[in-house]
């Protein structure tokens, strides 16, 4: 008798290789957030999805390098929330976010209003929402997102956003956010 063993396919061994990484990635931050922010090792983010009511929490990078499971996750919770198209999110706008939070001395969850737009949903915004989205929007190329910092006001995380000086930032206090990208440099 021969023994033949399981056959393993390529998505399977991926979905698989993926899932171990991203864990094993979580495994060796441990729960010292503030080391995992810092320096060449692991960064992690927290968001919570207030349209979606989705939360996350996961380490995105290692040194230099991004995970790439870690950044599919990503892709998919910060998704249009009216289509559910998925984009592609600049890994650096992580980082930038991150930069912004431990100017603030905060680890609290970033809550995000809107992430990646797809270019049918931004045209339909920019008709009915009379002005405030852009007709080249950096969320439709996933360089932006919607945000706030529970407990931080809004004009303390525009304030340090700018003096970043790593991308646009909006300032919307009527609608309850700050619009941070990894676009030009610039503030409205």
């Amino acid at each position: 008798m021969t023994f033949t063993p399981p056959q393993l396919h390529r998505r399977q061994f991926l979905r698989n290789s993926s899932s171990l990484l991203v864990a094993g990635a979580m495994f060796s931050i441990g729960t010292n957030t503030a080391r995992a922010n810092i320096g060449g090792g692991f960064r992690q983010i927290s968001l919570d999805h207030l349209h979606t009511n989705e939360k996350i929490t996961l380490a995105y990078a290692n040194g230099d390098a991004y995970i790439p499971a870690a950044m599919q996750r990503l892709n998919r919770f910060l998704r249009d929330h009216y289509s559910g198209a998925i984009g592609h999110m600049d890994p650096t706008l992580f980082d930038l976010i991150n930069k912004v939070r431990a100017s603030l001395k905060t680890d609290v969850a970033i809550e995000v209003i809107s992430g990646y737009r797809d270019p049918h949903t931004n045209e339909r915004l920019r008709k009915t929402r009379g002005g405030g989205v852009a007709k080249r929007s950096l969320h439709m190329v996933g360089q932006a997102m919607d945000l706030r910092l529970k407990g931080v006001p809004l004009d303390e995380l525009r304030d340090a956003a700018k003096e970043l000086a790593l991308g646009g930032v909006g300032y919307y206090p009527k609608d309850g956010f700050v619009h941070m990208d990894t676009g030009r440099v610039r503030s409205w």
